[in-house]
């Protein structure tokens, strides 16, 4: 028996989504082993009259490709890959891996290569500027492991997340976006954070159910040299296969000057040392779905989580360039609700939001209980 959710997620993800119009090409990508949701999506593809294109993908395979990789070999690959991809008006990718930490066993050195000379020509420089895009996680057993519930249950909370009134959502994050683009400083105050940026001239951008599902976010950027103070993010974060904790930045006209994330500190410090823009912030964002309350060790449902901001060192988006450019781009939450050790937001001398709860009255209907 079918499911209808899953059938109404495919219809979200083409027709809201990526808006598919009759004639226009899609690129499906589906990494993983589960294709299921992938066949639905194509088939929604084809009632919008659009034209779908399918890769599969798999990190595992990935894994063994990249560990003795080199430059010219990545380079070939993202030449294949650009040429299709630039043929493309849309894209859809599909993440239901077993294993998150699957490219954890790839040396650095390698995962540097893949960054600059894969994800950034093909993905930041290509697929994110020129087509309508999205990325979503699948369910499966690893990521209700991940969540620590039952796999049924995971599903349940899955589909709630997923397939919530994006519309709706939309509309209260008008109020919010207008607060952004008249405010000059932003101070975001907690435990281990007192950290200070201009956002000055800068937009704002709701995240509304157009680029990643789960969605649910409003973001900017600051003014690249404006961030002064520390930041330290209480939620675990992945990246290239490896789990940091306690990961704490401290910065200086901008730039983080000093890293820490407990052992893991020299890791991180070779990450942000990919090049000169890793070490800058690219986007400053609000978590506001209203059913994630807790970080799971997946970007997509972490950074949305409400009452929760990130602060993401790497390059900016184009639709809200504050002049960074990088070759990563990495999403780290810090979350204000009481249970977290709160906090507080501050535009200019107003406080936008406390403990994780919005306080002017106008900003009420972000709140969760009025998402819902």
């Amino acid at each position: 028996m079918k499911d209808k959710r899953v059938e109404e997620l495919a219809r979200i993800l083409i027709n809201y989504s990526v808006a598919l119009k009759p004639g226009e090409k899609i690129l499906i990508e589906n990494f993983g082993r589960d294709l299921l949701f992938a066949g639905q999506v194509i088939r929604e593809a084809y009632k919008a009259g659009g034209i779908p294109f399918l890769t599969l993908r798999d990190n595992s395979l990935q894994r063994i490709m990249l560990t003795e990789c080199s430059i010219g070999q990545i380079k070939d690959a993202a030449r294949f890959d650009t040429s299709v991809m630039s043929e493309m008006q849309a894209y859809i990718g599909i993440r239901s891996n077993d294993n998150i930490s699957e490219l954890s066993a790839v040396p650095h050195d390698k995962m540097k290569i893949y960054s600059e000379y894969y994800v950034k020509p093909v993905h930041t420089e290509l697929r994110v500027k020129k087509t309508k895009w999205c990325v979503l996680r699948y369910p499966n057993d690893s990521m209700a492991q991940l969540a620590g519930m039952a796999t049924e249950d995971f599903e349940d909370y899955y589909f709630r997340v997923c397939n919530l009134d994006y519309s709706k959502m939309s509309a209260a994050m008008e109020e919010l976006a207008a607060y952004i683009v008249k405010t000059n400083m932003v101070r975001v105050k907690g435990p281990g954070t007192d950290l200070s940026f201009s956002v000055k001239g800068m937009p704002a951008i709701k995240c509304d159910g157009n680029r990643n599902i789960p969605d649910g976010e409003l973001f900017t950027a600051p003014v690249k040299t404006s961030v002064n103070g520390v930041i330290s993010y209480n939620a675990p974060a992945v990246y290239q296969g490896v789990t940091f904790n306690n990961i704490r930045f401290e910065f200086k006209d901008g730039r983080i000057i000093k890293a820490e994330a407990g052992s893991l500190t020299d890791r991180i410090n070779k990450i942000l040392d990919t090049d000169e823009g890793a070490r800058y912030v690219g986007e400053f964002s609000f978590g506001l779905n209203p059913y994630i309350e807790k970080p799971m060790l997946d970007t997509l449902f972490d950074e949305k989580i409400s009452g929760s901001i990130h602060l993401t060192p790497g390059s900016c988006y184009e639709e809200c360039d504050n002049g960074n450019q990088s070759a990563i781009h990495w999403d780290l939450v810090l979350i204000q609700r009481p249970e977290a050790g709160g906090g507080e937001i501050w535009f200019d001398d107003e406080l936008i939001r406390k403990d994780g709860m919005f306080v002017p009255e106008g900003l009420h209907c972000l709140n969760p209980e009025n998402l819902r």
